[in-house]
């Protein structure tokens, strides 16, 4: 699973019209499924991303984790972060779960998050033409693929 982590201000999610969705301080996770991912993944990612140690302590340092300043979550499934454009200017996406395999997955991540920080998070929702607004604060961005820890 690949994530893009935001670091927001604020964030929502919007379909057809309609705001399904949305966070004040926290974290924007945007994530790729594909079809080897496990539950070992799901719990080394949530872990990583309710953990992450990026919000300012009192002197400014980025020392805090969304979840020690009580900040909320926004998990958006999207499947184009499981692009391949190693060949031609169109990209592939064989490397996306299909909706069958992915939703399970996308489910289980959202019940490890919810478990992790502790609280209910947002969600968009699986498949759908979503509109993400944000304010990305920093900018503050990160990209964590689940198969390749660095």
């Amino acid at each position: 699973m690949k994530v893009v982590i935001q670091r927001v201000a604020q964030s929502s999610v919007t379909i057809d019209g309609k705001q399904k969705s949305s966070i004040n301080v926290g974290l924007l996770v945007l994530a790729g499924i594909e079809d080897s991912d496990t539950e070992e993944d799901i719990k080394w990612l949530s872990n990583k991303i309710v953990n992450l140690r990026i919000f300012d302590d009192e002197n400014k340092i980025p020392n805090l984790s969304v979840k020690e300043i009580g900040g909320e979550i926004l998990l958006v499934s999207q499947f184009t972060l499981q692009a391949s454009t190693k060949k031609g200017n169109r990209p592939s996406y064989l490397k996306a779960s299909k909706a069958e395999l992915a939703i399970p997955v996308y489910e289980k991540m959202i019940q490890q998050l919810e478990k992790d920080l502790g609280k209910k998070i947002s969600t968009g929702e699986f498949g759908a033409d979503m509109k993400v607004a944000l304010v990305n604060d920093g900018p503050v961005t990160i990209v964590i693929d689940s198969k390749n820890r660095e």
